[in-house]
């Protein structure tokens, strides 16, 4: 067989100078397109709702999730603008923006709980294809069951997610301002968002952007006195979400560590719960796995590709390291283990991208991963007991 002229060129040219699309590489081994990412991700939706709709029903398993029961007494009080006899315990920034949506839109709460779960989730997997690559925004898209759930079923996850997405989004397009200002609004969602703030204002004082510092600064403490004030005038503290993460009273249930701090010694938490609270061998199997997936990607994070990044992106980095010393020194021994894949979320997109040369570069492989996460999140929502007994 004859070999052209133009195919001999590219044989004689070096790997790395060819072109993508001169590679020699099969068709399922190239960068997921952004449309195929969402396709990906409306399949799992539909696999999800099917699974929901045949082992139990939509509504009631919105409803019963996690702690969307709270949110949605949160966000009756809101709008009726009355806290009597509610135990304020979560953040309010979802409650907030369920209640501004069903207003606008004449929805019903528990609808609007999901739809902003479900939007939320959506420009998450965007911004992160923007931000990382398409690759790690599938691997984070589709791959963690708690991610899954709270995008599909509603959770304050996705919305945090997407507010500091947008803000890092904000800071790498030159707007620190608006950095701040989505970064203070995850803040109000889920706490650990506050790190996000620190690391856009810790960015700024490196780059010697002292105004802007000062700006984004005065911006976060407006947003936190918006926020704070409803809680002073109502309840007469305003860090009551604050305080009830270490003052709530959760009976004879040992859920803290031996000082009763919400955040101890790497590991001890997870170990020291796995032992004093048994759980199912698979539940172990998935959460330790998980677990050991999060550590993998951070000791990838030494490596030289995600050093350069790091010193290109230091507000991203140092949110990430925050972050991921913060969920491994979680110490409430009945949840750290159990929830480590719901906690780890907000950290998945860099940790993914730490490992991005070890994933699996056949997009059948995504398929596969997008179809049966969605599958296993359901029935995981449901009970799998619920599931294997259904007649």
């Amino acid at each position: 067989m004859k070999i052209s002229d133009e195919d001999l060129a590219l044989l004689k040219e070096p790997a790395g100078n060819r072109r993508p699309d001169t590679q020699y590489t099969s068709n399922w081994e190239t960068e997921p397109r952004l449309w195929e990412l969402f396709l990906w991700v409306a399949v799992g939706w539909v696999v999800f709702d099917i699974t929901l709709i045949v082992f139990s029903g939509w509504r009631a398993a919105v409803v019963n999730f996690g702690d969307n029961a709270a949110y949605l007494q949160a966000a009756t009080a809101i709008r009726q603008w009355d806290f009597h006899g509610i135990d304020t315990q979560h953040f309010l920034g979802y409650p907030y923006t369920i209640v501004a949506l069903s207003t606008v839109f004449h929805l019903p709460l528990d609808l609007t709980l999901s739809l902003v779960a479900s939007a939320a989730s959506l420009v998450s997997t965007f911004l992160t294809a923007r931000l990382f690559g398409t690759r790690v925004a599938a691997f984070f898209a589709l791959t963690n069951l708690g991610w899954l759930q709270t995008s599909f079923l509603g959770g304050s996850e996705s919305l945090a997610v997407a507010l500091a997405l947008g803000g890092f989004w904000s800071f790498r397009r030159g707007h620190p301002l608006w950095a701040a200002f989505f970064a203070s609004l995850a803040t109000t969602v889920r706490p650990l968002m506050f790190l996000a703030l620190v690391g856009i204002g810790l960015a700024l004082l490196y780059q010697r952007r002292y105004m802007k510092f000062l700006g984004a600064l005065c911006l976060g403490l407006a947003i936190g006195l918006l926020y704070v004030w409803p809680l002073a005038h109502y309840f007469g503290d305003p860090l009551l979400t604050v305080h009830s993460y270490t003052s709530r009273d959760y009976g004879a249930v040992n859920v803290r560590g031996p000082h009763g701090h919400l955040f101890g010694w790497p590991f001890h938490a997870i170990i020291v719960g796995t032992l004093v609270y048994p759980a199912p061998w698979t539940n172990l199997v998935l959460t330790f796995s998980w677990i050991a997936l999060v550590l993998a990607g951070v000791c990838a994070m030494f490596s030289r590709d995600y050093r350069r990044y790091a010193c290109a992106n230091p507000q991203e980095a140092i949110f990430a390291s925050l972050f991921l010393i913060a969920i491994f020194c979680y110490d409430y021994l009945i949840w750290a283990r159990g929830n480590f894949m719901r906690f780890s979320i907000p950290v998945m997109p860099f940790v993914f991208l730490a490992l991005l040369r070890w994933l699996p570069k056949d997009r059948r492989i995504l398929w596969f991963i997008g179809t049966m996460g969605a599958f296993l999140a359901a029935c995981s929502a449901i009970g799998i007991r619920n599931v294997f007994h259904f007649r």
